[in-house]
């Protein structure tokens, strides 16, 4: 069972300058052991607006190794993609530029084939098995899910391998899966807005069913630091 560690921020602002800060602080703790680290970023308004801050920070983004927690299966230059996204909001006219993207390969002829490629990309990055990300920041949808992991598709239930296939809102998405997720060294979650209160009250309910709320699926050994706004506070 996951144990959550729930900071709340007054609003939407405040809740990007503490995303920003929790991440530059694991960052800044892993290259101080490791000669590289690597994130994964989620895609969202949310993560979108504490990549700004977080690309002012002075971290030696050099050794910094960016992946994609989950992509739409769209081309590199749509708008709905989450590497034109990081590119934009982190690593344009930032300190950041210097890190490394490693975007998901939606260049290729299948997500299928485009999963494989990046499940071998982690592996290279993280030669440990099951590759042991640095840090993970994902979001938190309002039917609970996290990444591309929706409730009632089956990349829910994919546990042997580290990146699948998923299916959510009319789009098919390349994923990290929860096995991979859950193997991470820190893993923060956001979440912003009344609209995801439910969701959030869901995820922390020790008696809650995972298939119901997938984002309950990532369990790392360490605690799960959840950043929220007080829109999204759960009420008691």
């Amino acid at each position: 069972m996951s144990r959550y560690r729930l900071q709340s921020s007054p609003d939407k602002a405040a809740l990007a300058q503490a995303a920003a800060a929790a991440m530059a602080t694991a960052i800044r703790a892993t290259t101080i052991r490791k000669p590289r680290c690597v994130v994964a970023l989620a895609g969202g308004s949310t993560p979108e607006a504490a990549y700004a801050h977080l690309g002012q920070e002075d971290l030696p983004w050099k050794r910094v190794e960016l992946v994609l927690g989950d992509e739409r299966w769209v081309d590199a230059q749509d708008p709905a993609s989450n590497a034109r996204m990081v590119r934009r909001c982190l690593l344009s006219g930032s300190r950041a530029h210097q890190a490394r993207l490693h975007p998901v390969p939606t260049h290729l002829p299948s997500p299928e084939a485009a999963a494989q490629a990046y499940a071998d990309l982690l592996s290279t990055l993280c030669p440990s098995p099951p590759p042991q990300l640095d840090l993970v920041l994902l979001g938190l949808g309002d039917d609970g899910h996290t990444a591309s992991l929706f409730p009632g598709t089956v990349a829910v239930d994919v546990k042997d391998r580290w990146v699948t296939v998923g299916w959510g809102k009319g789009l098919p998405r390349v994923s990290m899966t929860a096995p991979l997720l859950s193997a991470a060294q820190h893993v923060i979650i956001l979440v912003a807005g009344a609209a995801k209160r439910q969701a959030l009250q869901r995820l922390l309910d020790p008696d809650e069913d995972p298939a119901r709320t997938p984002a309950k699926l990532v369990a790392p050994k360490g605690e799960v630091l959840v950043l929220c706004d007080e829109a999204a506070v759960p009420v008691e």
